[in-house]
């Protein structure tokens, strides 16, 4: 019989661990969060293998779904909450319609999702559609939205969280998203061993443009900045940082011409695992302005 996946079942209990009991007038319930359909329902992504029809339009529109169909269910749906938080509003139309703008710009979290069938207001419904399909749905979708995946993402057991925890973070329900507390640590130990070279010499300069996010020649860099080369100059630098923790400096001069001496800009790095590179840049960036 369909059942419902892992990995979508641990997106459904990050939403309520987040969303239920929420401040606000109208937090997300449990029975508001579904990812099987009721015995009765047959095709579409909430129905597993047992249950999809002829010509099913979530199996034969994509060769991702031909190739992952199993008896997972491949969709959530979301009820309404209405919560506050961050200083803000939140409710099921604006957090809708973020989703749709991330999906919309291709985010790299977002390539999984097949479709949202969602309204922006609660009256109209609306629908994206990766492969460009559709455009709409039913009435029901103006009090819940509906997040349809690729049946292979789900079949390889893929997470599905990061966009959704992007979304807590960007209004306040969430912090530090797929950051550890080890890494929070080590993050917090580079920042205070950096922050008395900040700007005073070649390497703060580098650790200063590394954080605002400007590459070699000062110029702001839109996208996915050039992370692996961060990833090494922080990395080399808490190395060196280390070896001179065991020696003997009595003032800021004497720390600043010892790291100097053994270690170019060139060289400055941080062992930061490719999978939070981009979030360390960002609290980097937080620390700087701080």
């Amino acid at each position: 019989m369909t059942r419902a996946p892992e990995n979508l079942l641990a997106l459904r209990r990050l939403l309520l661990d987040h969303l239920d009991n929420a401040p606000g007038p109208d937090d997300l319930d449990p029975a508001e969060v579904g990812i099987v359909g009721d015995p009765a329902h047959r095709g579409g992504y909430h129905c597993g293998s047992d249950r999809v029809v002829t010509n099913d339009y979530s199996v034969v529109e994509s060769p991702r779904d031909r190739a992952g169909l199993t008896l997972d269910a491949a969709a959530i749906d979301v009820g309404e909450f209405d919560v506050r938080s961050g200083g803000g509003r939140h409710t099921l139309a604006s957090f809708s319609v973020w989703c749709v703008a991330q999906c919309a710009a291709n985010a790299a979290d977002t390539r999984d999702i097949r479709e949202i069938i969602y309204s922006p207001d609660g009256t109209t419904v609306k629908r994206w559609d990766r492969l460009g399909k559709r455009t709409s749905g039913d009435s029901s979708h103006r009090w819940h939205t509906h997040f349809s995946f690729f049946r292979d993402a789900i079949k390889a057991g893929r997470d599905q969280r990061p966009l959704f925890r992007r979304y807590l973070s960007s209004i306040g329900l969430l912090e530090d998203v797929d950051m550890t507390p080890e890494e929070h640590n080590w993050l917090a130990t580079v920042h205070k061993n950096l922050t008395v070279l900040d700007g005073r010499n070649p390497i703060g300069q580098i650790y200063t443009r590394m954080a605002e996010g400007r590459d070699e020649t000062g110029i702001p860099v839109t996208g996915n900045w050039n992370l692996q080369s961060m990833t090494k100059q922080l990395t080399d630098l808490q190395n060196t940082l280390n070896a001179l923790a065991g020696k003997d400096f009595t003032d800021e001069a004497a720390i600043v011409a010892g790291v100097l001496a053994g270690l170019t800009p060139e060289k400055i790095a941080a062992a930061i695992p490719p999978t939070i590179a981009k979030q360390v840049a960002d609290e980097l960036a937080r620390r700087l302005v701080a």
